[in-house]
């Protein structure tokens, strides 16, 4: 019977929450900015880690924050493994997550079908002749 969580899931979720931490108060670098560490995929051997990141401001460069966080990988990595007690610290690599976004824009879509469907419903029913 597997067990139902295995040990790459229970460390991915402590590496994103100490991610988070460190990324809110280490990380000096101002083109990082407030950004949202999503989720970590961890590979089975625990020795390389996808972190997903985003950005709730519009406005930001989330493109330019990525890398200044896969050049300070380095440094977090190390930091990590000061908090974690694990052997090996997984190497980091930081992704854009969009589904953020992906989710503000299907709303507003969907939002704009309702508006047009409410205000306009009429006009196919009435051309009957």
């Amino acid at each position: 019977m597997p067990r139902e969580y295995p040990r790459a899931w229970r460390v991915g979720e402590q590496i994103q929450r100490e991610l988070s931490e460190l990324i809110r108060s280490e990380v000096r670098d101002p083109r990082v900015g407030m950004v949202t560490v999503m989720g970590v995929d961890l590979s089975a051997d625990l020795a390389h880690a996808k972190v997903y990141v985003s950005s709730l401001d519009p406005a930001h460069d989330l493109d330019e924050a990525v890398a200044a966080l896969n050049r300070a990988a380095g440094f977090l990595r190390g930091r990590l493994g000061r908090r974690l007690r694990i052997r090996t610290v997984p190497e980091l690599r930081f992704l854009r997550d969009d589904s953020v976004e992906r989710g503000v824009r299907l709303t507003h879509l969907i939002d704009e079908v309702v508006a047009k469907e409410r205000g306009g419903g009429g006009s196919s029913d009435t051309e009957d002749g």
